[in-house]
């Protein structure tokens, strides 16, 4: 039972158009308890994993068929393919939104410096040298771990991310007001401040005018008179 519940946990998509090949590393990956599907180009393996091409001359013209569900944790294919190479069959997936995150890795009975470079830097995760060995099979268990850890629950964590963002603009928009009302207190405490004043000025002027001094004034004059 713990055989078999290690078979179902990595799935890998086998990409080559030599039928011979296709046995020999279906073979070895069963031996390291996976998963395997194997397909004879790149076309099939677009089409297995969910993308289709709407037309063969735009070759960037790809689109996600939702009725593909199998969960993919690596692709290995072959560089030298007719129709479409692994390095062609790597661009495509890297450029798709929903599958750039799949580890790939390329393997050739070709050692050409410039092709390995050239395959690393698209984003291959290795590039393995025909005949592949166990030794070469055992690497690959880093890279499906890297898909493995990423659960459902995981994946759903930007929509986490995006409430948290609206806090933090609710935040902000409750900043903005209180900076309003706070200017606003301030104007109000100004008036006040300055209605205070002028009704001081104006109680000044009230008392000036009923001083004892002016009214003496004003009953000299009388008597005068």
């Amino acid at each position: 039972m713990g055989m078999a519940a290690v078979e179902s946990q990595f799935h890998v998509l086998a990409v080559d158009d030599s039928a011979f090949d296709r046995k020999f590393i279906e073979r070895l990956l069963k031996t390291s308890a996976c998963q395997v599907t194997t397909v004879d180009s790149g076309s099939k393996a677009l089409e297995f994993l969910g993308l289709q091409e709407h037309d063969k001359n735009q070759t960037n013209c790809v689109s996600l068929d939702n009725h593909q569900e199998a969960e993919i944790n690596l692709i290995i294919t072959d560089y030298c393919m007719p129709g479409m190479t692994g390095y062609d069959l790597l661009k495509k997936i890297k450029e798709s939104a929903s599958l750039r995150n799949i580890p790939v890795v390329i393997m050739s009975s070709e050692n050409v410096p410039s092709r390995i470079s050239r395959c690393l830097e698209e984003g291959a995760e290795d590039f393995f040298l025909k005949p592949v060995r166990l030794s070469d099979v055992n690497k690959l268990k880093p890279h499906m771990m890297k898909t493995k850890c990423k659960s459902p629950k995981q994946q759903q964590q930007p929509e986490i991310i995006v409430t948290q963002d609206n806090q933090e603009s609710v935040e902000i928009t409750y900043v903005v007001p209180s900076e309003v009302n706070q200017e606003s207190d301030n104007i109000v405490q100004q008036q006040k401040s300055q209605g205070n004043s002028n009704n001081n000025n104006k109680r000044k002027a009230i008392e000036e005018n009923l001083s004892p001094d002016r009214t003496r004034q004003r009953l000299s004059s009388l008597t005068a008179i």
